[in-house]
């Protein structure tokens, strides 16, 4: 099993952007963090938007990104049990980042035979679809 990049070290002197790629570095951290700049999610709708990610995943990812500062989870008392995943500023301050990582791929993925790849143009999956949402 592999261990986060965030796991293996702890300080990244001299290196931003080492320190940076170890916040976002999960299978579903980024793409959380995308649908998350509309605003507040739920736990079910944030789940809806990731129809591939398990429960159990989804909740370790969202865990790895509070425990790092970049959202936070709101619990509501109340039955049945409410809990609300936001942003915080710093995670907030990511916005620009991951859409520039939304335009790239925009531009720079594409689907051929239902296999993503680089180049190609005129073949996007879909087109459009990843800055729609902002």
């Amino acid at each position: 099993m592999s261990v986060p990049r965030s796991k293996l070290v702890k300080n990244f002197p001299g290196c931003p952007v080492e320190a940076t790629l170890s916040l976002l570095d999960g299978k579903w951290k980024g793409v959380i963090l995308f649908h998350l700049m509309e605003g507040t999610l739920r736990f079910n709708e944030i789940r809806r938007k990731l129809p591939s990610v398990t429960q159990r995943m989804l909740t370790k990812q969202l865990r790895e990104l509070e425990e790092s500062g970049l959202l936070s989870r709101t619990v509501f008392p109340v039955v049945p049990p409410r809990v609300d995943y936001a942003l915080t500023p710093l995670g907030a301050s990511l916005g620009p980042i991951i859409k520039a990582m939304a335009v790239w791929g925009e531009e720079n993925v594409f689907c051929h035979d239902g296999r993503q790849q680089l180049g190609a143009p005129g073949m996007s999956c879909t087109p459009g679809a990843a800055l729609q949402a902002n």
